[in-house]
């Protein structure tokens, strides 16, 4: 009995335990993130009765304080070695805000929630990229950042489901309620993954071995590294272009077929979140044999396409499968961008801090682009609105090709401050 007890702990050691753990939170994370997104913005328009100018009012400040919060939140995820613990707070402090939301729906409690959930979902991705890059080897980090994308996808497309029958068969207040309920099953996940498991200077971006005992580079490394700063641009870049390409058809449709926006526009969320879970596992399976630029710059050449066929049609069923070819281009950028900044950012021990300043930028083309879209909508119309995204995605892809060199190159890694 003793030997039999012998082998079961043998075969469940760390390496064996966390990649089902990391699956599962992977999927769970984007559950409980899911379950909030657009769905705060309808709730307190349509079931609390707010105008549209404070509902604005709350969204815009709490995603202003979520932003300014991105890159600290990184530079902390370097600094600490309870990542799990972060995790957790998190997870206690979003269901806090989604209680907040449901059961007191005045401005001040609101706002207070809205931000506190702005703020503390910017530690999942790349808290959940650090325990995996402090988890897994480099030569089997690439397949196992592309399934923790894949699984992530597939969260999403199960939470929009879910939501969508919650609002419609129990109430508005129960797409909220789910979050705590989610978030327990998520501890249950991060804890399942042994603390003496993750290597903490691995999980910072620092090089673990004999021989390697530096310290982390200084914080002003990040921006004088050339490729990191042309990754950020690209980022910007893409989120800029490919955010109205969303919005802007959500916004056409409603307007040729009064009542149907929202419904249209959860059709293309969904629409987006299959493609994102093919190319996601593509990256996975693919990206060490072919290469992350290659596979960066083909997922920017698939945003002018999107925007091409997009100007072509104006039938609905068109436009939902459109935003598959749009997924696909997401998808790439965002399974690749935690693979690429590990090897960029090596040896330094700032692979979180360099995290978080892409969020950052990333968010700010995302709030860039609803006011570039509705200006050239206003200005010319949905076409040229379409023709501008696709001359984004080109520039992008064209930077992101030219600018960047190869992963695992020395020239992609910051230089010691």
């Amino acid at each position: 009995m003793r030997a039999r007890s012998g082998r079961w702990r043998e075969r469940l050691t760390p390496k064996r335990v966390h990649a089902p753990s990391l699956d599962w939170l992977n999927f769970l994370v984007a559950d409980v993130r899911g379950a909030l997104g657009p769905f705060v913005v309808v709730y307190l328009a349509s079931e609390a009765h707010w105008d549209a100018a404070t509902v604005g009012l709350v969204t815009s400040i709490g995603g202003w304080i979520g932003l300014s919060a991105q890159t600290p939140i990184g530079a902390w995820l370097d600094r600490t070695p309870h990542k799990r613990g972060l995790l957790i707070t998190a997870l206690v402090l979003l269901s806090v805000g989604a209680v907040m939301v449901a059961w007191w729906p005045r401005f001040w409690p609101v706002l207070a929630a809205n931000s506190l959930m702005q703020v503390v979902s910017g530690v999942f991705e790349p808290a959940i990229a650090a325990l995996t890059l402090g988890l897994c080897t480099r030569e089997t980090l690439t397949r196992r950042m592309g399934r923790n994308a894949a699984w992530s996808r597939a969260g999403n497309i199960v939470v929009a489901v879910t939501s969508g029958l919650l609002a419609w068969l129990v109430s508005a207040e129960a797409v909220f309620l789910q979050v705590p309920v989610i978030a327990a099953l998520t501890v249950i996940a991060v804890v399942s993954i042994p603390k003496k498991a993750v290597d903490g200077r691995r999980a910072r971006g620092l090089e673990t071995g004999e021989g390697h005992d530096e310290g982390p580079a200084g914080w002003f490394a990040i921006l004088r590294s050339g490729p990191m700063l042309a990754f950020a641009a690209c980022s910007f870049l893409y989120e800029l272009a490919s955010a109205p390409l969303l919005t802007l058809v959500g916004q056409m449709v409603g307007q040729q077929r009064p009542g149907s926006g929202l419904t249209f526009t959860s059709g293309c969320i969904i629409a987006s979140q299959f493609g994102m879970l093919a190319s996601s596992i593509l990256v996975g399976r693919r990206a060490d044999a072919w290469g992350a630029r290659g596979m960066l710059a083909a997922g920017f050449v698939l945003l002018p396409v999107q925007a091409v066929l997009t100007m072509l049609t104006t039938d609905p069923g068109w436009l939902l499968a459109i935003q598959v070819v749009g997924g696909l281009g997401g998808g790439f950028l965002f399974a690749l961008t935690p693979i690429w900044l590990a090897d960029a950012t090596r040896g330094s021990g700032r692979y979180n801090l360099a995290q978080g300043v892409v969020a950052t930028v990333r968010a700010l083309g995302v709030t860039s682009s609803a006011v570039l879209g509705e200006f050239v909508v206003d200005r010319f119309g949905y076409a040229p609105a379409y023709g501008v995204c696709g001359g984004l995605g080109i520039a992008a892809a064209v930077l992101i090709w030219v600018a960047l060199a190869e992963r695992g190159q020395p020239a992609a890694a910051p230089a010691r401050a």
